[in-house]
């Protein structure tokens, strides 16, 4: 016989059964075992004569034979108790002649199948056994993808926090976001970032790394997030939105080592300059000609450890064409290639200044820039990458 023919010969011998029946009749339990037999059944068949002896015997079983008129447990209510520690198992309920009602009930209920006495051969009864543990794992299978689906829609609330529209107006500069976790199998981690306008030529833009890459961590970095953009459009004074900011951080996070970094940029379009701020965060690096350079501002420590006001530094932009890339550390944290040698900023920016680089699209360069910096590591990054790329001029 073929290697084929002896996998489709497996593939037809029926799953063992193994099977509690739950009936105090000596009688009825004869005759359920005496079915299986004839039926040629492959089965383990335990019994039990009320529902108090059944529950210490519910562990592998993976169909459960009840009969309704127990000395502990009638009718639905000896259902709806079983049920409670069935588990996986499937139920399969017994009645008599005169109560089939109570099948049609029992199954709305929860049980997979009904079976009247003395109205099912021994055919029958395997067949209705096999089919109540399809069915029940048919359910289960169900349920799990639902749970899959509930978990996917929270994660999808959870990026339209993480990942905002940009709230502006002006048309001086354009914005291009990058977002992607460095979770396994995740939608989000715990970078976040946001651009909001105030007035007609005031700008804030705000990158930040919540440590940690846990769904816990991506929902503190959305309430960072919301309650930032809070702050600017509140009016709250540029100088005292990191300290609110952190306020919200020491609140709200689930444990008191998680910390977050933080880059604010204050950009003046009338006058063509920058207010920067960074807690405990890479600097941005301009863009302009053929040059970058990271932004040489000063850097306070990061919020949640100890507050302390993050320094301010003020940056005048090389006449009205450039652009500035504000990003998370899981961008230069990766390696070169060459020994344990990070990419780190300086790297980032002689990357930048590659020739290949100086052709990618604008819109496109932060996924350029993910792709050259996985190329070095020699595989994906390891943690969350956020970038904002704000331009204006339109050029490099």
């Amino acid at each position: 016989m073929t290697e084929r023919s002896h996998a489709a010969t497996a593939l037809k011998i029926p799953e063992r059964l193994r099977i509690l029946l739950v009936e105090d009749d000596e009688g009825d339990a004869f005759l359920v075992r005496e079915l299986l037999a004839e039926a040629g059944a492959s089965f383990d068949l335990q019994v039990a004569t009320s529902l108090r002896e059944a529950r210490p015997m519910m562990q592998g079983v993976q169909c459960v034979l009840l009969d309704l008129g127990l000395p502990d447990a009638e009718g639905i209510d000896g259902l709806r108790k079983l049920l409670a520690v069935a588990g996986s198992a499937a139920v399969c309920v017994l009645t008599g002649r005169s109560d089939e009602h109570l099948g049609v009930a029992a199954v709305a209920e929860g049980a997979q199948d009904y079976l009247v006495k003395g109205q099912v051969d021994g055919v029958l009864l395997v067949r209705a056994l096999r089919y109540a543990v399809e069915r029940k794992r048919s359910d289960e299978n169900t349920q799990r993808l639902r749970e899959v689906e509930l978990r996917q829609a929270e994660s999808a609330r959870l990026e339209r926090g993480l990942l905002p529209q940009p709230l502006m107006q002006t048309t001086e500069v354009a914005v291009h976001t990058f977002y992607r976790s460095g979770r396994a199998m995740g939608l989000l981690g715990g970078d976040f970032f946001d651009v909001v306008q105030v007035g007609p030529d005031r700008l804030h833009v705000i990158v930040g790394d919540v440590c940690g890459h846990s769904v816990d961590e991506a929902a503190l970095g959305v309430e960072l997030r919301v309650a930032w953009r809070a702050l600017v459009l509140g009016g709250v004074a540029e100088d005292k939105i990191l300290g609110a900011l952190e306020q919200v951080l020491m609140s709200e996070r689930r444990a008191r080592e998680v910390f977050a970094t933080v880059a604010s940029v204050v950009i003046d379009l009338t006058n063509n300059r920058a207010t920067v701020r960074l807690a405990g965060h890479p600097p941005p690096v301009l863009l302009s000609g053929d040059r970058a350079e990271p932004v040489a501002a000063r850097t306070g420590i990061v919020l949640g450890v100890k507050p302390t006001p993050t320094p301010a530094t003020d940056v005048e932009f090389p006449g009205d064409d450039w652009s500035l890339l504000m990003y998370t550390d899981g961008l230069i944290e990766g390696r070169t290639g060459v020994g344990n040698e990070r990419l780190d900023v300086d790297g980032l920016c002689g990357v930048l200044g590659e020739p290949a680089a100086k052709e990618v699209p604008l819109p496109a360069l932060p996924a350029w820039l993910v792709g050259r910096a996985e190329q070095g590591n020699g595989g994906p990054l390891a943690d969350d990458v956020a970038m904002l790329l704000i331009s204006r001029g339109g050029g490099r």
